[in-house]
C-alpha cells in the first residue's frame, strides 16, 4: 500500500471529519447533502475518488524505510500530515473552546470510511496550543504547511487541507507539493465562508454587515487577518493554479463551489453540503471562536462593559430577534437552528 499525506484544517489540528458526526438540516437548500455521498457532484464522492486513486497507485518500495521524525513507513503504511494557519498561535487564544464549537465535516459523507486506508496520522500545525488540545491516535509536528521537509521526494499520494489553505503562501506550497507528491498523486483543499441561516435568509445582510463592516466599535471586518479572510470570502478564487507557480507540475486542476444560491455569481455553483443543526447557545459559542473577535477584544477591552453584552452577544441577540420576527414567537438559547456554510474546493493531480 502506498504512503500518503493529509494536510488538514487549521481549525482543529486533527482532521475533524475523521472523528465527529454532524446533524444536518432537512431543508431544501441542503436536500442533496446525503445523496452527495454517491453523486459525482458531491463533496464525499470527489474525496472518495481521490482516496481510491491514491490507493491504486503502486508502492514505490516494499522495504521498510525510515522517514520523518522517529517513525518508519513501508509499502503497507500510510502517513498523513495535518497543517494549520498561524492565526491562533497567540497564547491568549482559547484553543479548547475553538475545538469544541467549530463546525465539523460530515461523517455522513463517509469521509471516515473512505480514509480508513490511512493507518498513521501526523498533524502539522504552527500553533502549539492547537496541538495541545488535539486528541486521537495521531502524531503531531509543530511546523508549517510550507515546510514539509520531513517528507521525502515523491513519497505522498494524497494531500488534503480543510479550512487552512487561505493562509498558505502558494509560492512555497505548490513547489513543496510538486516535490512530495508522487506522479498522479492528488491534492484537495477546501474552506467555508460566512455561515447562513437555512430558515432565515433575510438575516444574511445582517451577518455580512457584522462580519465585513468597517465600524471599528460595532463590527469586526477590520479585525480579520488579511489577505486570508478576503480569500475565504471570495471562495478561494485568488488561489493560483499550481502550474502558474511550478510550470507543468500539475494536471486536472478544478475549482468546485458548494455554495447553493448564496453566491450566484460563482461559476456553476452546486448545492450546499456543509450544514449543521445547533442550539442558539452553541451558535454564540461558535461565533466566539472567530479570530477577529479575539483581536477585537484585545483592542477594545471596554466593550465588555456594554450593558447589552459584548459585541458578540449583541450580534447574537440581533440575530435571535430577527428569527423571532420571522417566527412570530420567542426564541430561547436552547432552541435549535440550522446553519449552512458555503464551501469552495480545489482539486489537482501531480502530473
Amino acid at each position: 500500500m502506498p504512503t500518503g499525506a493529509l494536510l488538514s484544517g487549521s481549525s482543529h489540528s486533527t482532521p475533524r471529519f475523521l472523528k465527529h458526526s454532524v446533524t444536518t438540516s432537512t431543508g431544501t437548500r441542503c436536500k442533496d447533502y446525503l445523496p452527495s455521498i454517491h453523486s459525482p457532484d458531491g463533496w464525499a464522492y470527489r474525496l472518495r475518488q481521490l482516496v481510491k486513486g491514491a490507493r491504486s497507485l503502486p508502492s514505490s518500495d516494499s522495504s521498510s524505510t525510515p522517514r520523518g521524525a522517529g517513525y518508519v513507513l513501508s509499502s503497507t503504511t500510510w502517513k498523513l500530515a495535518a497543517s494549520a494557519m498561524a492565526t491562533f498561535r497567540n497564547s491568549t487564544f482559547d484553543s479548547t473552546t475553538y475545538a469544541t464549537f467549530r463546525p465539523t465535516y460530515p461523517r455522513s459523507c463517509q469521509a471516515t470510511i473512505e480514509l480508513t486506508p490511512f493507518k498513521h496520522v501526523t498533524g502539522v500545525d504552527p500553533s502549539s496550543k492547537m496541538i495541545e488540545v488535539a486528541q486521537g491516535q495521531f502524531e503531531y509536528v509543530h511546523g508549517s504547511a510550507e515546510n514539509l521537509s520531513f517528507l521525502e521526494d515523491s513519497s505522498v499520494d494524497l494531500v488534503i487541507s480543510a479550512q487552512a489553505c487561505h493562509w498558505f503562501d502558494w509560492n512555497k506550497i505548490w513547489p513543496e507539493l510538486a516535490r512530495v507528491l508522487r506522479k498522479n498523486g492528488s491534492a484537495a483543499f477546501w474552506s467555508h465562508s460566512k455561515f447562513r441561516f437555512t430558515r432565515y435568509p433575510t438575516l444574511t445582510q445582517k451577518i455580512d454587515a457584522f462580519v465585513q463592516g468597517v465600524d471599528p466599535l460595532n463590527t469586526i471586518g477590520l479585525y480579520w487577518e488579511q489577505p486570508g479572510r478576503s480569500i475565504i470570502n471570495n471562495h478561494l478564487v485568488e488561489v493560483p493554479e499550481g502550474n502558474e507557480v511550478v510550470l507543468g507540475a500539475f494536471s486536472d486542476f478544478k475549482r468546485v463551489f458548494f455554495t447553493g444560491d448564496h453566491y450566484p455569481s460563482l461559476p456553476s455553483p452546486r448545492s450546499v453540503i456543509m450544514c449543521k443543526r445547533m442550539s442558539w447557545n452553541d451558535l454564540l459559542s461558535y461565533i466566539n471562536t472567530w479570530s477577529s473577535l479575539h483581536m477585537f477584544r484585545l483592542r477594545n477591552p471596554a466593550d465588555a462593559e456594554n450593558p447589552r453584552g459584548d459585541i458578540a452577544m449583541r450580534f447574537w441577540k440581533d440575530l435571535m430577534e430577527g428569527a423571532e420576527r420571522e417566527d412570530g414567537r420567542t426564541v430561547e438559547g436552547h432552541d435549535e437552528v440550522d446553519i449552512e456554510l458555503p464551501l469552495a474546493m480545489i482539486m489537482v493531480k501531480r502530473a
